[in-house]
């Protein structure tokens, strides 16, 4: 099995990236979750990162408390940022679907997702409630990151009116545009082997048709996954792992 991996944040973990040794103190919840829920206990193996592609391999020292670990480091390990960077634009699910479908393109190797507030979203993210929504999506990102022994999280950016999904479209190598009527599958479409890819998925009750015109005009096509629909939470997840298979992150 490998390595569990935990956020570590401050300068500790800093020295020991750049000196490459050292001991590294986990405390906190991070620390909490380690000793309290993991058990981890002295002579196991765990990896340390900042999340965002750095972090440090090593060998639990000694344990303190419910919520105290020394991590002796035995290696720096580094995830450079990948190319092409996917970006998912994730209509507003449902219910608890929204954190589903971030824990899975966290899983399935999403560098990037943004809320998008879509026409058609039958929930939506107003004052306190759309700030918590937002704390959760980021909790959900940040938790499957370490599941799934990633170093580099994926960013969850605020939450995107359509105008500015456009924007982030027009900044794209790729804008795909996920659609039951697409004139191509995304299967076929050339991919570029640098800069961004934008993936936009709509809500259940599809992208509206001045959505899609707005989407079009800043250069994104729209493509079909197969002749299945799937729900908004799982479309993402599918048309990510296809990309990463085809250009070649999985290899």
């Amino acid at each position: 099995m490998t390595a569990p991996v935990f956020l570590a944040d401050g300068g500790e973990l800093a020295d020991a990236l750049r000196s490459g040794g050292g001991t590294v103190v986990l405390e906190g919840p991070e620390g909490r979750h380690a000793v309290s829920v993991k058990r981890l206990r002295p002579g196991e193996e765990v990896v340390l990162t900042d999340g965002a592609g750095a972090g440090v391999a090593g060998t639990v020292e000694n344990v303190s408390g419910k919520d105290r670990l020394e991590v002796a480091v035995t290696s720096v390990r580094t995830e450079a940022e990948p190319r092409p960077l996917i970006t998912v634009v994730q209509a507003l699910p449902k219910g608890d679907r929204g954190e589903l479908a971030v824990e899975m393109l966290t899983e399935t190797g999403a560098d990037r997702i943004v809320p998008w507030a879509a026409s058609r979203c039958v929930t939506q993210w107003r004052g306190e409630r759309g700030a918590k929504s937002l704390r959760k999506w980021r909790s959900a990102a940040r938790e499957a990151g370490k599941q799934a022994r990633r170093l580099r999280f994926p960013e969850v950016a605020d939450l995107a009116t359509t105008a500015q999904v456009a924007r982030v479209l027009r900044d794209a190598e790729l804008g795909a545009v996920l659609h039951e009527e697409g004139g191509e599958v995304l299967s076929a479409a050339e991919l570029p082997a640098d800069g961004g890819i934008v993936l936009v998925v709509g809500p259940e009750g599809g992208v509206a048709p001045e959505e899609l015109a707005s989407f079009e005009e800043a250069g994104a096509l729209s493509y079909r996954l197969g002749p299945t629909v799937l729900r908004t939470s799982t479309a993402g997840t599918a048309a990510t792992a296809l990309l990463m298979a085809r250009s070649g992150r999985w290899s």
